[in-house]
Order: structure tokens, then sequence, then C-alpha cells
């Protein structure tokens, strides 16, 4: 884990957040800025800077991180209806926060295409 990433120290629960799924490898939680009824952010709590830094050795959390975004839609009850899930890789896809993460986003018609 890295001292300063924000998402590190939700992990070690040194700044609260609201969270919706947690197990030994990944947390999820609600987005402080949503950008519908639904949004959730899924980490893995190993440090991943961004899709762009895996590797090899990142296969398995890689397929949890999906699961994970399946378990939370099933759990928000969005399953249904439908949802997105997004990685945003570096600066021009908007990654802000640069340690993995998953977005599930759902609750609400999403238009295409999406920027």
């Amino acid at each position: 884990m890295y001292e300063n990433c924000i998402f590190c120290k939700i992990v070690r629960k040194e700044i609260p957040s609201n969270i919706v799924f947690e197990d030994d490898d990944l947390l999820a939680f609600y987005d402080i800025n949503p950008q519908a009824p639904v949004h959730i952010l899924i980490i893995p709590k190993k440090h991943i800077l961004s899709l762009a830094e895996v590797r090899e050795e990142d296969q398995e959390i890689l397929g949890k991180l999906l699961l994970g975004a399946s378990k939370v839609a099933k759990k928000l009850a969005i399953s249904e209806d439908g949802y997105r899930v997004v990685i945003n890789t570096n600066r021009d896809a908007q990654q802000t926060v640069f340690h993995i993460h998953v977005h599930v986003i759902g609750g609400r018609p999403m238009s295409w295409p999406p920027g």
C-alpha cells in the first residue's frame, strides 16, 4: 500500500467511507461525487496504479474486481435493469485517483456514447 494514496487510506480505515462490500481482496464503497443514483467504487486492497500498469500476477484480482461489480449490482438491485462498469485509465480518460478502481453506475438509463 502507498502511504499517501487516498484509496489505500480508505482500505486502512484512516478515511471513512460508506462501505457496500468488503472481502480479503476488495473494498466497495459509495462514490463521493455520484454520477447516477447508484455509483459505487470497487478497489483492490493491493495498490495498482492503473489498468495500464497491471501485470500477469494481477490477473486474479482483475477477475475479482468484475465479480465484485456483479455482486454489488445484485446487492443494490440494479442488476436486472442494467448498470455500467467503467475503468478510467490515466489522465485522458479522467482517472483522478491513481489506484485502479471500477465504477459501478446504475439506477437510471445510460446514454451512448459515454464521453
